[in-house]
């Protein structure tokens, strides 16, 4: 026998136990990868979801939105941190108060551009104004304070401001004997750093103001506001300005950050905003919206105070911020897209902000002095104030109720002027014609019906020139039976209604090259919301749009074409979308889950029985905007919605993706802190038929060289299920509902490894 044979055989056991072993290791290290958990987001409560309507138990319309939840006061704690308030005792000097940058008779706030600190030391950024402080979410311009209490101590240490050593500022409270007695009175341990925050943030949360024309308004006294109020409002509201959208009723702040490109008090040391404290999306030069309660007498404005007076700040919206309007050079919010306002129209929006003014006696009172017998803060002249007392309507007697009654519109007439009549449960009746205006709408149970008469109806045009046709906030509202055409900002707008119905209306976009208009139908904030039997064309956004909604929502039976989206659900829950012809648009469906906004969720979204067919139209949104980016080509996409079942629809020619699921990281780097989840999760894909789709990808998916298909995920989110035999996917394979959850995981990993090498 020879030799090599023993050798060779030793040397074939050890390559099959390498050969084993290596098998071993990778079937132990795919086990392991299958059963380790997947990230998944967080679950948002309840509470904390947002969206819906806002209404009171009592509101009449929906301009009477409920205020936000805040923490008890202590009426003794709140007297006690009156005083400190104004005492200059808490300050290392001995002599700067709390209500040396936040001064009664200046809003809470002091009248200078910037705060003024130690030793009268220009500060970096204008101090906030503290009314209905207690309802923020953020404080400081960036955010840097969730809470109250937190915030407290930044002011009281920092060495430019009061500059306090927190140890020797109790010793000196303890020392002053009508201290002790308040203290003792107020809290079990006495004088303590803890009670002293909390007795200044008890008081700063009596700070209130929610009793000003405008909320007589909103609870039905429609003559709270001068006639121009009204028109000042009417503008506040709009599509075109866009004001309401980030300052939200009651507190008229949305508490989120935006990007405005405000002119940079110092070009050499720029503030760059919220990216200073967190890597939050499009945090860069992002500041938080204030709130408007009595901003008539808080000038300058602005986180840096570079804008004198109201007017300064409206036209630096008109001019579109940033660069654009004399700014820094950055991607202003989509919200700012600039507009068009005559000097008549700015002296109107002016005085509808005079009359969010509501300064309660008891809380701008002074004390005669304080505690520590220190100089305190005298009272200041604001001028604005005579100009508030100037512009306030007169009280008004409403007079009796009557029954419900049915008001007709000539050709001719006025459909505002038959809306301003109408009560609760009346009826307008429009006859056809042609309409050159635009309708607010604030009465609650009312009907605004156009009569149809084969092709004859009523059609609401805006000439190219005004923002919306109707723009409305009443609950149990239904408008049918009209055509809206050439508005640029919105054929319908409906902002925190309960209740609303959209019905046979023909909405046609502004063929203004300059102004597009944004969206056919716009609920906003709204809670039950049908819309059903629209035919919408020419629009930039979407041309039927529901967002930051609740449901039930219920969007059937529409043909929807030629825009840049057919039909978008956004942070909204509860969504029926169905029996809807969706075509020659640039994406069809949308069911977007989008961070910074009201809602924080999106969620049970059904998209089923559509047709959805040649959505390839060139996409035409408005630069810097999320549809923008949409890929012309896209049948529906699902991006970072949760609970979103699609199927029985018809799916065909669209030349990217039939139905795409993908996160807001296709959008944003993927170390953005969000306020949201920003996976997709348990969204099933199933029982569509799908017909020619993805032979021709655009967009972002072209750029990165993939394939179209019938089907697209991204590999992102838990749960997520395909089950479409016999359709084109990418990745060419998708879990199906069936597979078991370990399966599940492992080829999450795999394509999570994938789209590490993708975007590396």
């Amino acid at each position: 026998m020879s030799q090599k044979a023993p050798a060779r055989r030793r040397w074939l056991r050890w390559l099959g136990l390498v050969f084993t072993g290596l098998i071993l290791f990778v079937c132990g290290t795919l086990t392991v990868l299958a059963f380790l958990p997947v990230p998944e987001d967080p679950i948002i409560p309840l509470s904390e979801q947002g969206g819906g309507a806002r209404q009171g138990i009592d509101a009449v319309t929906g301009l009477q939105a409920a205020w936000p939840e805040t923490t008890p006061v202590d009426s003794q704690q709140a007297a006690l941190g009156r005083l400190l308030f104004y005492d200059p005792v808490l300050s290392a000097g001995d002599d700067m108060a709390c209500a040396t940058c936040h001064h009664p008779d200046m809003g809470f706030a002091d009248g200078q551009p910037t705060a003024l600190g130690a030793h009268d030391q220009a500060l970096r950024r204008n101090s906030p104004s503290l009314w209905n402080v207690a309802y923020s979410e953020n404080l400081f311009w960036d955010g840097r304070a969730r809470t109250l209490e937190e915030q407290i101590l930044f002011p009281l240490t920092n060495p430019d401001e009061m500059g306090a050593d927190l140890q020797e500022m109790v010793a000196q409270l303890q020392g002053i004997g009508e201290y002790q007695r308040l203290f003792d009175a107020s809290f079990d341990d006495g004088i303590t750093l803890t009670n002293i925050v909390t007795a200044l943030t008890a008081f700063q949360r009596t700070l209130i103001s929610g009793n000003a024309p405008f909320d007589r308004y909103a609870a039905g006294d429609f003559n709270a506001l001068t006639p121009q109020q009204r028109r000042g409002f009417e503008i506040f509201r709009s599509a075109e300005t866009r004001c309401f959208e980030c300052h939200t009723w009651p507190t008229f702040s949305d508490n989120v950050f935006h990007v405005l490109g405000v002119p940079d008090s110092d070009v050499n040391n720029p503030d760059r905003g919220q990216i200073e404290v967190a890597n939050a999306p499009d945090a860069e030069y992002a500041f938080r919206t204030p709130g408007l309660r009595n901003v008539a007498l808080t000038a300058p404005y602005m986180h840096n105070g570079s804008l004198a007076s109201l007017e300064e700040v409206i036209d630096f919206y008109a001019d579109g911020g940033g660069l654009a309007a004399g700014g820094v050079d950055v991607q202003v919010d989509e919200k700012v897209r600039g507009f068009e306002i005559t000097a008549r129209e700015r002296a109107d929006l002016i005085a509808f902000l005079y009359a969010l003014t509501d300064e309660p006696d008891e809380l701008i009172s002074i004390p005669e002095s304080v505690p520590s017998g220190l100089p305190i803060a005298q009272p200041l002249e604001n001028p604005a104030r005579a100009q508030v007392e100037i512009s306030t309507a007169p009280p008004y007697d409403p007079g009796a109720p009557r029954e419900a009654q049915t008001i007709a519109v000539s050709t001719g007439e006025s459909i505002q002027a038959a809306v301003d009549r109408a009560l609760p449960g009346d009826t307008v009746l429009v006859a056809a014609g042609v309409y050159n205006e635009s309708v607010f709408i604030d009465t609650p149970r009312l009907t605004v019906r156009g009569v149809v008469q084969g092709d004859e109806r009523p059609w609401l045009d805006g000439l190219n020139q005004m923002s919306d046709g109707f723009n409305t906030t009443g609950d149990d509202f239904t408008l049918e039976g009209f055509g809206i055409r050439n508005y640029i900002g919105n054929g319908v707008l409906t902002t925190g209604a309960e209740r609303i119905v959209y019905r046979d209306l023909i909405i046609q976009g502004s063929d203004n090259p300059e102004f597009r208009t944004i969206y056919g139908v716009y609920p906003v904030e709204c809670t039950d919301v049908l819309i059903e039997n629209l035919v919408v064309t020419g629009i930039a956004d979407a041309a039927i749009y529901v967002g930051q909604s609740r449901g039930p929502i219920i969007v059937r039976n529409n043909v929807v074409y030629d825009n840049v989206t057919g039909i978008e659900i956004e942070n909204s829950t509860n969504a029926e979308v169905y029996d809807n012809h969706v075509y020659n648009n640039t994406g069809g469906i949308l069911v977007f889950l989008l961070p910074n906004n009201p809602s924080r969720v999106g969620y049970n979204t059904r998209v089923y029985n559509n047709l959805v067919e040649s959505n390839n139209h060139p996409n035409f949104g408005a630069e810097g905007s999320v549809v923008s980016m949409v890929p012309p080509g896209t049948g529906v996409m699902i991006m970072t919605a949760d609970n979103t079942e699609v199927f029985d629809n018809v799916i065909r020619d669209n030349m990217t993706f039939g139905v795409a699921v993908t996160s807001l990281y296709i959008i944003y780097e993927r170390d953005t802190q969000f306020d949201l989840g920003p996976l997709p999760e348990n969204n099933w894909i199933h029982s569509n038929t799908f017909e020619n789709n993805g032979y021709d990808p655009q967009g972002l998916v072209r750029q990165l060289g993939l394939p179209g298909a019938d089907v697209g995920w991204t590999g992102e989110g838990w749960n997520n299920s395909f089950d479409q035999p016999g359709a084109s996917t990418f990745p060419p394979l998708l879990p199906s509902r069936s597979w078991p959850d370990p399966l599940r995981r492992l080829l999450w990993r795999v394509y999570d490894i994938a789209i590490g090498l993708l975007l590396s």
